[in-house]
């Protein structure tokens, strides 16, 4: 999984609430277990008109958001069923970082384990955000993880919260399988010990 440190990206807005794992990827692209491909998929209903045209009027379809590797979200972003698939889509499309006031549980914790950092903020931060994500390719924002800061594009700067342990995997790039490689060398010793003491096994 890819290290997260320091972002520096474009911020895209999306003020709308409840946006739920569906509108992140719609079912039709749940067929897949790649973590890759996705991204194509990524709010595709609101994205692509009913012909397969891209619809101007969507934010990551506008000139100044295509790149965007941030996002500043509405209220209770990827609620719904859980799927794993809605932080691949976002990953495989570019994004970094999701910034909402409150995010479902699963998905929450899905991120972390995808190498995306969810970010909660008080309704009053997020509309700074929003603002400053309003402002197309100059709303440039910078995440920094190990100070746990949002600079934004003039220099403010917001403090966040994170669990000790979401960030220490996060900042050194370990999944669920990294953590358990970090413990091989134990696994090993213990394998060793139980094979000497059960040669039969």
């Amino acid at each position: 999984m890819q290290k997260f440190t320091t972002l520096t990206g474009v911020a895209a807005p999306m003020p709308i609430i409840n946006v739920d794992t569906d509108m992140i990827i719609p079912k039709q692209y749940l067929k897949t277990i790649k973590r890759t491909g996705l991204g194509t998929g990524l709010f595709s209903e609101m994205r692509y008109k009913d012909d397969g045209s891209e619809n101007p009027e969507f934010v990551l379809n506008k000139p100044a958001y295509r790149t965007a590797e941030i996002l500043v979200a509405g209220d209770n972003f990827g609620c719904g069923s859980s799927r794993e698939h809605a932080p691949w889509a976002l990953l495989d499309f570019g994004i970094r970082c999701v910034i909402s006031t409150s995010f479902a549980d699963i998905f929450y914790n899905n991120c972390f384990k995808n190498g995306i950092l969810p970010i909660v903020v008080t309704p009053e931060q997020l509309k700074l955000l929003m603002d400053d994500a309003e402002r197309g390719s100059n709303a440039t924002l910078t995440v920094d993880l190990e100070s746990q800061t949002i600079k934004g594009p003039d220099g403010g700067e917001i403090t966040f919260e994170i669990d000790a342990f979401k960030k220490h995997c996060l900042l050194n790039g370990l999944d669920d399988i990294g953590l358990t490689l970090e413990k091989q060398s134990a696994i090993a010793g213990y394998e060793t010990k139980l094979a000497d003491a059960h040669p039969w096994a």
